[in-house]
């Protein structure tokens, strides 16, 4: 009986399941990269989503004040603190974009982000800055220097919200280095 385990028609199979056996665990191992990928992936893509969401809303609304004041339909001092919770909520935004673990091959769209994010909060230093010289020095001069940082930080203003809506639409989608979708959600 000791030579029963040697014999081919005992071995074979022994082997034959043992190399199964690794391939299947090859194959499980694989796959859970994967999966962990997909999921790093599906939770940037949804942080990204919300991040946009919230930017979109709370720019939207001192977009809006901003061109009421450019439009003299409001005073400039009564959109200071607007202003400066802007100016807040944007560095807030910038902090949680810099946190962000995007896929590897889209470290760069974070970066672009966070571009965008310093270009909104330098544009409404812009405007605080025209704001303020609204408030504080009357005159004709006074008041065309006022006007024109006003309009050029609303305008960066509109430029940097879009941007970021046209980021966060990338990220909804985003795709493998060859271009093949790799996700799969379809939008926003």
């Amino acid at each position: 009986m000791p030579g029963t385990l040697l014999q081919p028609g005992v071995m074979i199979p022994l082997v034959a399941f043992a190399l199964l056996a690794l391939l299947f665990a090859l194959v499980l191992r694989r796959a859970g990269r994967l999966l962990a990928a997909m999921r790093e992936a599906d939770a940037y893509r949804s942080a990204v989503a919300d991040l946009a969401g919230r930017i979109d809303i709370s720019l939207g609304g001192v977009v809006e004040l901003i061109d009421a004041v450019r439009r003299h339909q409001l005073p400039s001092e009564a959109i200071d603190e607007n202003l400066s919770a802007a100016t807040e909520a944007v560095q807030r935004y910038t902090d949680e974009t810099e946190a962000l673990r995007p896929p590897p091959t889209h470290s760069g769209q974070r970066d672009a982000l966070v571009a965008e994010l310093e270009r909104a909060g330098r544009a409404l230093e812009m405007v605080t800055h025209g704001s303020g010289l609204l408030t504080s020095r009357p005159g004709a001069v006074r008041e065309l220097e006022a006007q024109t940082a006003i309009k050029r930080g609303y305008l960066n203003l509109i430029h940097a919200r879009e941007a970021i809506r046209r980021l966060a639409i990338e990220a909804a989608t985003l795709t493998a280095p060859g271009g093949s979708r790799v996700f799969g959600r379809r939008g926003l």
